[in-house]
C-alpha cells in the first residue's frame, strides 16, 4: 500500500500542478491590475495617451489573432470587448456635460459584451470564417447601430431619447452595473467555467477557454468600478493580455501537445532533448497489432487503443515523461537514468497495458467515461481486447552520444523486441 501511495502520489501532484497552469497568468494579470489600481500608479503626463491606446492596441491584438487562429469564440470575445471599450470612450468624449449619454451607452455595453460571450458559449465552436458568419455580422451590425443611435441623442432628428427614461428603472439603473448586465454576466461565467471544467480526468484545462472565463472577469471588475478614475482602463488591459497570453498558450499547446492522446508531442520531445544532461535513456514503444485494431474494428478504436496505451505511458514512474513520437509509436524520457534504473518501470507500464482489458464500445455505450465505466461492472461487455506493446530501450553511451543517435538505437532494441514475439521489453 505504501509502494503505490509513492507511486501515485508524485503523479496526482504533477497532473494537478500542470493542469493549473493555464490559470496562473490570467490570476497573476488580475493580480497586477488589482495591485496596480490600489497603489495608486499613474502614467506621468508625456505618456497619458497611453491610458487610451494601451488598451485599444491590446484588445485590438487580440482581435487579430483569434482571426489568424480561426478561434470563433476568443473573436467575439475579444471583438466585444474591444468595442465597449472604444464606444464607452467616444461617450465619454461627445456624451456632453450631462454625461447621460455616456452612462447610457455604458449599460448598453455593460449588457452586450456577456450576452455576446453568452451566446459564443452556447452556440457550437465554428471557428471565424464559416457559412453562418453573416448571421454574427447582422448582430454586431444591429448592437453597433443601437450603441451609436443611444450615443447620438439630441444630435440628430433620427436619435431617440425614450430611452433615457428607461436608465431610471431598477433593471439598468447605473453606475455600477446594472442588474440585468450582472445577471446576464453570471450566466456568461457559469457557460465559461463549464465551457472550461475538463470533461474527464484525463484531459487538461484549455488556456483559451481559461482566457475567455479571465477576461469577462476583468471586464466585470472594471465596469464595476467605472466611476473610479483609471479602474475601467486598467482592467480592460487586463483583459486585452489576458486574452493574448491565453491565445500564445493555446498556441503552444497545439504546437507541442497531441490532441487526440494529451500527450506532448514529437517537437516538445525534440526541445526537451536540447537540454538534456550526460546520462539519459530513451525508450520508443510501438502498439503490438494496431493495423488489425483498425482493421478490424474501425479507427475509433483504434484511437481508444493509442488513448488507453498514452494514458499508462503517461503515469510511469520513474521521473519518466512520455511523448506521442508519431502513429501508434511513442516515446518515453529518462533523463539522469540508466538502462538498469528506467528498465523496471517501463516494465511496469507494460504490464499495466497487457492486463487491462478494454471492452469495445457499443452503439448504446454512452459517450461520459464515468457513466461508460459504471456500464461496465454492471453490464458485461459483448467483446474484451487485450493491447500489449512493445519497448526498445537505449541510453547514451560513449558511441551514441547526441539524443537522435539513442533514439535510433531505442528503434534497434524496439525492432528486436518485435521480432521477439512483442510484448516485451528489449535492450
Amino acid at each position: 500500500m505504501h509502494l503505490v501511495s509513492a507511486i501515485i502520489r508524485p503523479i496526482l501532484i504533477s497532473t494537478f500542478f500542470r493542469g493549473l497552469r493555464p490559470v496562473a497568468a490570467p490570476v497573476a494579470i488580475l493580480v497586477i491590475a488589482t495591485l496596480t489600481v490600489l497603489a495608486g500608479v499613474s502614467l506621468p503626463a508625456s505618456l497619458i495617451g497611453l491610458k487610451w491606446a494601451g488598451p485599444c492596441v491590446l484588445l485590438l491584438a487580440g482581435v487579430g489573432i483569434t482571426i489568424g487562429f480561426n478561434r470563433g469564440r476568443a473573436f467575439i470575445a475579444a471583438a466585444s470587448l474591444f468595442a465597449a471599450f472604444a464606444g464607452y470612450s467616444i461617450g465619454l468624449e461627445f456624451g456632453g456635460e450631462s454625461g447621460s449619454v455616456a452612462r447610457a451607452v455604458f449599460t448598453a455595453l455593460a449588457i452586450l459584451v456577456p450576452l455576446n460571450v453568452l451566446l459564443a458559449l452556447v452556440f457550437t465552436e465554428r471557428g471565424v470564417f464559416h457559412h453562418f458568419n453573416y448571421r454574427w455580422l447582422l448582430v454586431a451590425v444591429a448592437e453597433m447601430l443601437t450603441v451609436v443611435w443611444i450615443a447620438s441623442a439630441g444630435r440628430s432628428s433620427l436619435s431617440g431619447t425614450a430611452w433615457m427614461d428607461l436608465m431610471d428603472h431598477w433593471l439598468l439603473r447605473s453606475p455600477p452595473m446594472p442588474i440585468a448586465a450582472r445577471v446576464i454576466f453570471m450566466l456568461a461565467l457559469a457557460a465559461a467555467l463549464a465551457r472550461s471544467w475538463p470533461r474527464n480526468d484525463a484531459e487538461e484545462l484549455r488556456p483559451l477557454d481559461i482566457g475567455v472565463t479571465a477576461a469577462l472577469t476583468a471586464f466585470f471588475i472594471a465596469c464595476e468600478w467605472i466611476a473610479s478614475p483609471g479602474v475601467f482602463g486598467v482592467f480592460m488591459s487586463a483583459a486585452g493580455a489576458i486574452m493574448l497570453v491565453a491565445l500564445l498558450q493555446e498556441s503552444h499547446r497545439l504546437a507541442f501537445r497531441d490532441e487526440l492522446t494529451g500527450l506532448p508531442g514529437r517537437r516538445a520531445l525534440e526541445e526537451r532533448m536540447r537540454g538534456l544532461g550526460p546520462t539519459f535513456v530513451i525508450a520508443m514503444a510501438d502498439v503490438d497489432h494496431f493495423k488489425s485494431f483498425n482493421d478490424n474494428h474501425g479507427h475509433s478504436i483504434g484511437d481508444q487503443v493509442l488513448k488507453l496505451v498514452a494514458a499508462r505511458l503517461a503515469q510511469v514512474s520513474g521521473d519518466g515523461a512520455a511523448f506521442r513520437y508519431g502513429g501508434e509509436e511513442f516515446a518515453v524520457l529518462f533523463p539522469g537514468r540508466s538502462l538498469a534504473e528506467a528498465r523496471p518501470h517501463l516494465e511496469q507500464a507494460r504490464a499495466s497495458i497487457e492486463a487491462y482489458k478494454m471492452a469495445i464500445r457499443g452503439p448504446d455505450r454512452p459517450i461520459d467515461p464515468q457513466t461508460g465505466s459504471a456500464l461496465r461492472y454492471s453490464r458485461p461487455p459483448t467483446k474484451l481486447l487485450s493491447v500489449t506493446i512493445s519497448i526498445g530501450l537505449a541510453e547514451r553511451t560513449a558511441h551514441d552520444t547526441t539524443p537522435a543517435m539513442v533514439i535510433a538505437a531505442a528503434d534497434q532494441a524496439l525492432y528486436r523486441a518485435k521480432r521477439s514475439g512483442r510484448n516485451r521489453v528489449s535492450v
